[in-house]
Order: structure tokens, then C-alpha cells, then sequence
């Protein structure tokens, strides 16, 4: 037979259109079992059919989005060129913290402005803290003299701060005013904020095959698809039952004139991050 010819015969079945002959259907249920109990339907759940996983949605979103230039970050800081220059090296603009704690050497403090003027003033009340033998007076009644005993006094801090790590410590205390760690946080949050809008927009739209919702059993039907791969998903909607939070990007294959079955549950759904 003829493609021309079997197109006719196809048409001329009552109701069936050529589009229809080549389109297919998926029938579908979403359940959730709790940690302890039996498991319940999804209700009324919206669920999307989509050309192309969530996931990788998700990965064009950001892929998309343009992200902050910590440097340029560092830049538009107020604070002296040693303090940026630590940042940009250790990557980072926070201040305090565990991982602050590790990367500010004994060597830092001594090179980096704020972090010497954070050493000593948190340090200022411990009576077994070197003190200078030099004084204002002396720079300038003999500024060579002068600088000779503060090169020599910054040795011996040098000195008693490894000698003595706990110094060290609390020291963030006094660098809050320089600390822009929020402030780059927030600059990462608005950027998550934009591609968490492109990705479900982008899902609903340019990559949307049909939606439908979840009745009060659960059950979803989704019909005249085109035959081909899917991913039947519910993007950022979660479905609960109990103490269990899930969510679906679950590929699935339509095929013409066929109905495909399928059960969204705990053991098809995305890991948990």
C-alpha cells in the first residue's frame, strides 16, 4: 500500500484524524509512602510532560545565567589592595567562620592591614601580650630609631602569634566592617533566584508537552501526545505524605496508538538534595 493510499484509509475512519494515528497516551498514578504507613495518593497534583528532563532544564537555566565575578566583587570593595588581594586569592570574601579561621595565617595578619589592627585590638587586654618599647615621641625625635624598634616589635608579635595560635582566635570579632560576606551571598541568591525563574519558565513553556493534575485517586491522563520521548515531571512541586517530601523527572516513552502506564512513587523520584 501506498503512503498516499494508507493516509486515505486512515482518514477515512470515523472520528480518527491522521494526527490522532499518530498520537499516543499515558495514563499515570502518584503515591507517596510515608517512613511509617501505608502509602497515599497525590492529590491534586500538577504534573508537567516535558521534551526534555527538568534536570537538564535546570542545567540550560544556569548555563544561561551569567555568574558574579567574585573579583570584580572584590573590586567595588572598600578596604586596602593586601586585604583584596587576599580575597581574590583564597576566593572568598567572608570574614568569619571555620574555614576563615584555617586560611588566615600568622603570615596574613602581619601583611594584611585589617587583620593586624584585629590582632592587636583583640589581644589589647592580655597582660602577657608584647608591648611596644616605642612611642609616638620617638618617631619624631628619631624616626630611623623609630622604625627599627617597630620593625623589631612586629617580629616579636610575628613571633608570639605562632608561638601562641589562639591569639589568633576571635579576631573576626573586629572585622565585621570589612566582612562582605553577606553581601556576596546575597549576590549568589539573587543569581539561584533568576535561574530558578528561567528554569520553570523555560519548563513551561518552550519545553512543555502538556500538563494535567492528580484527581483524588491520584490518577492523571494525558492524551493525543506525539509519539516520542518525555519526561512526566512536576518541577518544584512537592507531593507529601507523612514525614516524605518527593518530587518526579521521570522519562517516559509514547508511542502511537498505544497508552503508556506508569506509577510515579518513592522509588522513581528525584534524590533528595
Amino acid at each position: 500500500m501506498t503512503l498516499l493510499r494508507f493516509v486515505a484509509v486512515i482518514l477515512s475512519l470515523p472520528g480518527l484524524t491522521l494526527a490522532q494515528a499518530q498520537t499516543g497516551g499515558i495514563e499515570f498514578t502518584v503515591r507517596v509512602t510515608p517512613t511509617v504507613g501505608r502509602a497515599e495518593p497525590a492529590l491534586q497534583l500538577s504534573c508537567y510532560l516535558l521534551r526534555k528532563s527538568f534536570a537538564e532544564i535546570r542545567k540550560e537555566a544556569d548555563e544561561a545565567e551569567p555568574r558574579p565575578d567574585l573579583d570584580d566583587f572584590v573590586d567595588a570593595l572598600e578596604g586596602s589592595p593586601q586585604l583584596k588581594a587576599w580575597m581574590k586569592r583564597n576566593k572568598t570574601v567572608r570574614l568569619n567562620g571555620e574555614e576563615f579561621a584555617r586560611q588566615a595565617t600568622v603570615d596574613d595578619v602581619f601583611e594584611v592591614p585589617e587583620f593586624f589592627d584585629a590582632f592587636i585590638t583583640q589581644n589589647a587586654g592580655d597582660l602577657r601580650f608584647p608591648a611596644p618599647k616605642y612611642t609616638d615621641r620617638d618617631r619624631a625625635k628619631n624616626p630611623e630609631k623609630y622604625e627599627r624598634m617597630r620593625q623589631e616589635y612586629r617580629e616579636q608579635l610575628r613571633k608570639h602569634a605562632r608561638d601562641n595560635p589562639h591569639t589568633l582566635v576571635g579576631m573576626e570579632i573586629h572585622l565585621t566592617e570589612v566582612d562582605a560576606g553577606q553581601r556576596w551571598a546575597r549576590e549568589e541568591d539573587l543569581r539561584r533566584q533568576r535561574v530558578r525563574h528561567r528554569s520553570l519558565q523555560l519548563a513551561q513553556t518552550k519545553y512543555l508537552a502538556a500538563r494535567t493534575e492528580t484527581d483524588l485517586e491520584g490518577r492523571a491522563v494525558l492524551v493525543n501526545i506525539p509519539a516520542g520521548e518525555y519526561w512526566l515531571s512536576t518541577l518544584e512541586n512537592d507531593a507529601a505524605a507523612g514525614d516524605v517530601r518527593l518530587r518526579w523527572d521521570t522519562p517516559v516513552a509514547v508511542q502511537a496508538g498505544r497508552v503508556t502506564r506508569l506509577e510515579l512513587s518513592n522509588l522513581n523520584a528525584v534524590p533528595p538534595k
